[in-house]
């Protein structure tokens, strides 16, 4: 992840200050209260978290994503206004370790109902899979400046892309809403248990899809699918870390070389939000092929999907065919 490109965390609290100043304060803590519209006023930190917010609160709720599509959230640098505007939120649902300034937001926001998903399922450490959230030499204090735990700790942060997890988190988002705005609490439990349903449906789609394959590890310029990958018996070989458009070291080229020889993999696979640069240069050395896996880090008109659920059988369907399925 590219720190440097990030908002330390005094220029945030001082935009925090500002923007908190020049907007006018509704009680945001009362969540009860809502919008002016009647809605619960919710903001969502990327799409992940918003598909959940919009999926589980349905008609009672007015979501905004402080990520928009087509820009790549790890990096992502908030306007004051848009900090500012994190005060006035009734509930705010976030992943801690994805998006380092939204983090520190966040915490200075200050509003009652702010769920961090990942303390909803346990993250993992994936070891190598998950060593792009490593520093660059000279980085490694500033980094740890904006307080990074998760990430310090070598823990994934990917969790949406496991529909088992996934579900874990849509559970626990569907509580804390039931507790946000009780009035509407049986409509809220019931938009989470049909979610449930079609994650537990992706699931088993995955498992019965993956069962049988010619190989099992598959190339990735975006070391993002250590969760997917070890709950389907498959091994993630990023090219070079989390950070999907980051150059990769001649010697992991090599190691890269050696892995696609000895596992028989076919494809490298890159993703919708970064160049594919990499990954052609890469696949046209080692005679592979590519492809496209979506990290779900946000919907474009690139996406193969309109949503959540149908990227995910996209996905499904571009690894069936890259590790032969049969």
């Amino acid at each position: 992840m590219n720190v440097r490109r990030l908002i330390p965390t005094a220029a945030v609290a001082g935009a925090v200050a500002l923007g908190l100043t020049a907007l006018s304060a509704c009680s945001s803590s009362d969540a009860a209260e809502g919008g002016s519209d009647g809605k619960l006023d919710v903001v969502a930190s990327f799409y992940p978290m918003q598909f959940l917010a919009e999926e589980i609160g349905g008609s009672h709720v007015s979501v905004t994503t402080l990520t928009k599509p087509g820009t790549e959230p790890h990096d992502l640098e908030l306007s004051p206004r848009q900090i500012g505007g994190l005060g006035d939120a009734d509930y705010i649902l976030f992943l801690k370790g994805v998006q380092p300034a939204v983090d520190d937001a966040v915490a200075q926001a200050g509003v009652k109902n702010t769920v961090d998903a990942a303390k909803l399922t346990t993250l993992e450490n994936h070891g190598s899979e998950v060593e792009g959230h490593d520093h660059a030499e000279g980085e490694e204090h500033e980094d740890e400046e904006h307080g990074h735990e998760g990430e310090e700790a070598g823990l994934d942060p990917h969790i949406w892309l496991d529909p088992v997890k996934y579900a874990e988190v849509a559970e626990g988002v569907g509580k804390s809403l039931e507790k946000a705005d009780p009035d509407h609490a049986a409509d809220y439990r019931k938009n989470t248990e049909s979610l449930v349903a079609e994650l537990n449906k992706l699931d088993k789609a995955y498992e019965t899809g993956l069962k049988n394959t010619a190989t099992k590890t598959f190339i990735t310029t975006h070391s993002a699918f250590g969760y997917l990958a070890e709950r389907y018996g498959l091994t993630q070989e990023g090219i070079a870390g989390i950070d999907p458009e980051a150059e990769p070291s001649p010697a992991r080229i090599d190691e890269i070389h050696s892995v696609a020889e000895k596992n028989d993999a076919t494809t490298v696979f890159f993703e919708t939000l970064a160049s594919d640069k990499t990954a052609k240069t890469l696949a046209k050395d080692l005679g592979l092929k590519t492809g496209v896996l979506d990290p779900l880090e946000g919907i474009t008109d690139k996406s193969a999907g309109a949503d959540y659920i149908e990227v995910m059988q996209s996905n499904l369907s571009a690894l069936q065919k890259a590790l032969g399925a049969k």
